[in-house]
């Protein structure tokens, strides 16, 4: 059986950190980046808009080869997993075929995390900072209540911090107005959240002066290692899945923006050296 990288999908760059949580954990792998960085930022879009890039996304990495495609993006897996896994999977699989029963599969990043929040927290009281389109969804209230009904969730949209990021701004001091705000914002909603969900993959890079502003004993939960984990014994239950993912340690890059560009954000959130990035068009 040919095997092919694994797929990881984002609206723009920090999937990159997705990616970061998985290859320290699996190295061995191959991975297939995608982002689409030229209708990027997503968070403010509609469900529709969203569900239809991320649909076109995805189609183009199974085009590629792969068989197992990761949403790295909190707004994608929010608005257009589980209609990309009802209403396209089936088509797909039927239309592309599967060898040796191996089917296509579509993961997000919202489940991992909800799976392990009731063991971070002790009040049953827990924080979300995301994107406004992650939090009016409330999929991570949704996913959290589906396995822990007991626990309260409370979200807080934060617009500037991704910008920030990318700007190259999440040192700066200009950066501590617009984290402290948004924190304040959210324990005041709920003084008493024991455990903060970072649900955008751009938020670990500003960790540093979260961790200044949130009190002592409040615990931030960042995604990359909970769905790095999650992934990998998601594999392990599934050896069709995990025997169709090649094993040459390499990642390549695809960006529907500028490659140039792609490589100097990217190295915002990567330690990586020079990336082989190659410019797609989706749709």
């Amino acid at each position: 059986m040919e095997t092919t990288p694994i797929g990881i999908f984002d609206s723009g760059y920090g999937g990159l950190t997705i990616l970061d949580g998985i290859r320290r954990l699996m190295p061995e792998y191959d991975y297939l980046y995608l982002g689409d960085n030229a209708r990027a930022p997503y968070g403010g879009r509609s469900f529709d808009v969203v569900y239809e890039y991320t649909r076109q996304a995805v189609e183009k990495l199974f085009s590629m080869g792969c068989r197992l495609v990761i949403l790295g993006c909190n707004t994608a897996s929010a608005k257009a997993l589980r209609s990309i896994q009802q209403n396209d999977l089936p088509r797909w699989n039927n239309t592309l075929g599967s060898e040796n029963g191996s089917q296509r599969r579509v993961l997000g990043v919202i489940r991992p995390t909800a799976e392990v929040i009731g063991t971070l927290t002790k009040s049953r009281h827990v924080g979300l900072l995301a994107t406004e389109g992650t939090v009016r969804s409330e999929s991570y209230k949704l996913e959290i209540q589906k396995i822990f009904p007991d626990i309260v969730v409370s979200g807080v949209a934060c617009p500037l911090w991704a910008p920030i990021v990318e700007a190259g701004e999440a040192s700066s001091p200009g950066a501590d107005y617009f984290v402290k705000k948004r924190i304040d914002q959210l324990l005041a909603k709920d003084p008493l959240i024991d455990a903060i969900i970072l649900g955008c993959t751009h938020y670990p890079l500003l960790l540093p002066k979260i961790e200044q502003y949130v009190p002592q004993g409040v615990r931030i939960v960042s995604q990359g290692h909970y769905v790095g984990t999650s992934l990998k014994d998601y594999l392990e239950r599934h050896p069709d899945i995990q025997g169709s993912c090649s094993t040459g340690g390499t990642v390549r890059y695809l960006t529907t923006e500028s490659p140039d560009r792609f490589q100097e954000t990217a190295s915002i959130f990567l330690n990586d050296g020079p990336v082989e990035v190659k410019h797609v068009v989706l749709g």
